[in-house]
């Protein structure tokens, strides 16, 4: 029986979420041998390497690629990833893995070196080409040739977009694997308690885009949102040093620093962060991968975008995307304070259990 090679590539903290239970599942099959690579995208001890000692997750390839902008580490990772597949050998398939740089990076290096391509948490599109992740999901899809999909709409779109229907397949949503996998460790985390809320009632804020955090104008409305908000609940925000740095360099630390309901932290390990969803009354964020997190955990959650590329998050979830203004932010917070906010349901296949299918689809078509 001929043993079927698969390299997973991964290089941000949301990859290593989608992945930690890939190598559980082969380890069931003789004839699937899974390798993970890690590219470096993120390269820092709080980005990296604590998830993986959460994960028990030890990549079998560092590529190590360095600091630079977004092009030079493209070409880093395309470059260095050619020489482990010459040194190594070309596995069977290549899976690539969300919407950022290695993600694009990898999908190209395979295909040029005419190695199967296959896209996880493909099809997804918010529609909005100013995004970085939005051009790497498009360009990464048209040149996959096995598509696993988290949602109807990804089976939508890539069905658009002429993918022929054998190669589209809906798995679920492999996040929730390692949400599902890890429940006990994140119930026992202590965060709470380390951060004095084990009795409060807190939100739960995040808050990284540019947009919102690089300009005045942004950083002002945001004071604003955080002021409502502690109008009625502690407000824990891990907060990256480039907000603290512009709250400061626009003259708007002191209003921030004297609020008294605000708990800050650094960067949360993956088992302290779920547990403040779990434990918070809603979330507010500008990020992706939380509104997929809090509509499994069925936690109100607050999206300040004016688009997703996860749309089964509203339509079926618990979040709602809302336009950066603080009146229409307030009324939905006084809506979640009220009891009136919108229940949601979990989405089809977020079970736990699409690690299992993507291993067993991969076993039959390879």
């Amino acid at each position: 029986m001929a043993v079927k090679h698969i390299y997973i590539v991964v290089g941000t903290r949301p990859n290593f979420i989608k992945v930690t239970q890939f190598k559980r599942v082969a380890a069931m099959y003789e004839d699937i041998e899974i390798k993970i690579i890690h590219t470096g995208q993120h390269y820092d001890t709080k980005m990296a390497d604590v998830f993986f000692e959460q994960f028990e997750l030890v990549p079998d390839h560092f590529l190590n690629i360095p600091p630079g902008s977004p092009n030079s580490q493209t070409a880093e990772i395309m470059l260095r990833l050619e020489k482990l597949i010459k040194e190594n050998g070309a596995p069977d398939l290549l899976m690539v893995v969300g919407d950022v740089n290695s993600t694009l990076a990898a999908a190209l290096t395979g295909y040029k070196l005419s190695i199967p391509v296959a896209h996880l948490e493909s099809g997804l599109r918010s529609f909005d080409r100013t995004m970085p992740e939005e051009i790497n999901r498009i360009l990464t899809d048209e040149i996959s040739g096995y598509f696993f999909v988290t949602e109807q709409s990804g089976i939508n779109n890539l069905a658009k977009e002429g993918k022929p229907e054998d190669t589209i397949f809906f798995v679920g949503n492999t996040m929730i694997d390692t949400l599902v996998a890890f429940k006990t460790k994140i119930d026992q985390s202590t965060i709470t308690a380390q951060l004095n809320i084990a009795d409060e009632r807190f939100a739960l804020m995040t808050m990284h885009r540019p947009a919102t955090v690089d300009n005045k104008e942004g950083l002002l409305k945001l004071l604003t949102v955080i002021e409502n908000i502690t109008l009625y609940y502690k407000l824990v925000f891990p907060i990256h040093p480039r907000t603290l740095k512009n709250l400061s360099d626009f003259g708007l630390a002191e209003s921030f620093n004297t609020n008294k309901n605000i708990v800050t932290t650094p960067p949360l390990d993956y088992f302290s962060f779920q547990k403040l969803i779990a434990s918070s009354e809603f979330v507010i964020t500008d990020s992706g991968g939380i509104q997929e997190e809090t509509t499994f955990i069925q936690k109100p959650c607050l999206t300040l975008r004016p688009n997703t590329e996860r749309p089964v998050t509203c339509t079926e979830g618990t979040n709602t995307l809302v336009p950066f203004d603080a009146d229409c932010i307030a009324r939905y917070i006084a809506e979640i304070h009220n009891g009136q906010y919108k229940s949601g349901k979990i989405p089809d296949l977020w079970d736990g259990k699409s690690s299992e299918r993507i291993v067993r689809i991969l076993a039959d078509i390879l």
